[in-house]
């Protein structure tokens, strides 16, 4: 029962999507009662004789027999307009109903006015024959235009939009589904080497296979095959009571490819992928069913696993977002549209020291993505040490100009990764840049991370000692995150630490917090170094980082990101104030 009930819900939205909305009955009934009125008024007015008073003015009765037949007439026309088959026989019947009496009339009662409702009816006749049959050819035509509106011309099943309008109608019914979003594997190639007429012919083989399972109901659940274009597949899986059971349903479509295709003698044998998920527990709503499947299936292809079948979980997306922010790095790597801002370091009287180059990046649709989703992303695909080389190139080509226009003695601190940090030709690439901009080595400051204390100390130190020969500052970022050796940092010949904003934002609530900040400076200036706290963004942040001894600071209270020119107006009001 609940397999017909199921399948009814499809058919009923299919028929909605391909048919034509026909006229109401009602509207049928009424243009049936209205000619049965009008044409008892012309009976009646023919035969009686009587007088209308209208404004004085007397009008005989038989005078609104024309009237009355033309209103007839219109009711006949309307039915066989609106109502198709049934309007055009019931209009038929009721104009040869008129003919015998009118006959009658004219050769037994020798009465020759009726001859005008003879040919009144014969005219009417042949006029509702002409629009039934022109009508009867039209919608066929709009119905096989309907047809090819929601059914996929290659394959003959469900297309894309009755897809989509399918998910509608059951998110809206509330019951659940499985929706599997499925991809032909290597399709690509069979038209490469075969041709498309051949991957055409395949394409056909495979709906036809899926749609047997899905017409016999051989799954033992209620099934719904569609083609949404090219290779793309999606299966609707209704009427099962588990996982197991949507995935033996999934197994079946997956072991009917598996059998050889034969085409033009060539045996070719099919995979596909097959994501999944559920509504409502998977999502609930039908823009996140279709994503999820999609995403599900999309992993399936990635991994290249031996298992074609995976339903959706949270997890993927993160995947999914991750692999979308790896392409768009590598786009914008490809087309230069990495840019940076300039995020501006005072010391605790307000004196600005000077700018920390910060990475950035837009989505194709102008948006910004945030660093802290795209330089994760970098440095897990190692990419970071491409998006570090161009913020270096183009901030310090920008400071090099900023610097010989206004004079100023400020710096440019830049971030550069532990993987750039360890690249061969790293020190060359800071030549470069500094020869190329013009930007003295005392007025840029590289900014390495605590890590690379951990690896590759040796080398790490061998290249420090090379930056600070060549007369460039170094600083230590988050300090205190990580897990260095004092010994290690004692051995470094850094010029500045960061204190993490971690560290700041508790500081003012938690008074371990507090002594945790202050040990870290206490800590730099015994070593001989400055200490500057990022992330400072309230005033008693900067009270209590002047009360234990903070050198400069950073953060959105005195300065948020600025571009380019923000910072250079930046740069002259400050000269000008000193």
């Amino acid at each position: 029962m609940g397999n017909i009930k199921g399948k009814k819900i499809i058919e009923n939205t299919l028929n909605r999507l391909s048919s034509r909305r026909n006229a109401p009955t009602a509207g049928f009934v009424i243009l049936l009662v209205l000619y049965v009125i009008a044409s008892a008024i012309v009976i009646i007015s023919a035969r009686t004789d009587f007088d209308i008073l209208f404004f004085g003015m007397s009008i005989p009765g038989k005078s609104f027999t024309g009237v009355f037949s033309a209103i007839s007439q219109v009711c006949i026309i309307f039915m066989t307009l609106y109502f198709g088959k049934k309007g055009y026989f019931t209009a038929l019947v009721l104009q040869l109903s008129q003919l015998p009496p009118l006959c009658v009339s004219i050769f037994v009662q020798k009465n020759v006015m009726s001859l005008p409702g003879v040919f009144s009816a014969i005219l009417t006749i042949l006029a509702i024959t002409i629009i039934y049959l022109n009508g009867k050819q039209m919608t066929a035509y709009q119905k096989e235009l309907r047809d090819q509106a929601v059914t996929d011309q290659l394959t003959g099943l469900p297309n894309r939009f009755a897809c989509s309008r399918l998910v509608k109608a059951l998110v809206e019914k509330g019951e659940k589904f499985a929706m599997v979003s499925i991809d032909i594997n290597e399709f690509k190639g069979i038209n490469d080497a075969l041709g498309f007429d051949t991957g055409n012919h395949v394409l056909c083989e495979i709906a036809s296979r899926w749609k047997a399972i899905a017409d016999d109901g051989s799954s033992g659940t209620l099934d719904f095959i569609t083609r949404i274009g090219g290779d793309e597949f999606v299966l609707f899986i209704r009427d099962y009571q588990s996982d197991e059971e949507i995935v033996n349903t999934i197994r079946q479509y997956e072991k009917v490819i598996f059998d050889r295709i034969t085409v033009d003698n060539c045996d070719l044998y099919i995979s596909a992928s097959f994501g999944y998920a559920e509504f409502p527990k998977d999502a609930d709503t039908r823009d996140a069913i279709f994503s999820d499947a999609n995403a599900a299936m999309h992993e399936v292809k990635r991994t290249k696993s031996s298992n074609h079948i995976l339903r959706f979980s949270p997890e993927l997306m993160r995947t999914e977002r991750t692999l979308d922010l790896e392409r768009k790095i590598r786009e914008a790597l490809e087309n230069g549209t990495f840019y940076f801002n300039l995020q501006p370091q005072f010391d605790m009287h307000h004196r600005l020291r000077g700018f920390e180059a910060l990475a950035r990046m837009k989505d194709t649709d102008g948006t910004a993505i945030s660093p802290g989703e795209f330089i994760p992303v970098a440095e897990k695909v190692g990419l970071v040490d491409k998006v570090d080389g161009i913020v270096l190139r183009k901030s310090t080509a920008f400071f090099g100009e900023l610097l010989n226009r206004t004079g100023a003695d400020i710096t440019l601190s830049v971030n550069i990764s532990v993987r750039h940090l360890m690249k061969n030709d790293f020190l060359d690439e800071i030549r470069e840049a500094l020869t190329s901009s013009g930007v003295p080595a005392n007025n840029l400051e590289i900014e390495i991370t605590e890590s690379i204390m951990i690896d590759s100390v040796d080398k790490a130190l061998k290249c420090i000692d090379e930056l600070k020969a060549m007369g460039i500052k170094i600083a230590i970022d988050d300090f205190g995150t990580g897990y260095s050796s004092l010994s290690y940092l004692n051995r470094f010949p850094a010029d500045l630490l960061k204190v993490d904003k971690s560290f700041i934002d508790e500081m003012n609530t938690s008074e371990s917090s507090r002594q945790y900040v202050s040990a870290i400076i206490s800590m730099g200036h015994i070593m001989g170094f400055d200490v500057i706290s990022e992330g400072v963004e309230e005033e008693e942040q900067i009270d209590t980082l002047r009360e234990i001894g903070c050198d400069f600071i950073q953060g959105f209270v005195w300065g948020r990101p600025l571009m380019p020119d923000a910072a250079e107006k930046l740069v002259v009001e400050s000269s000008v104030k000193s």
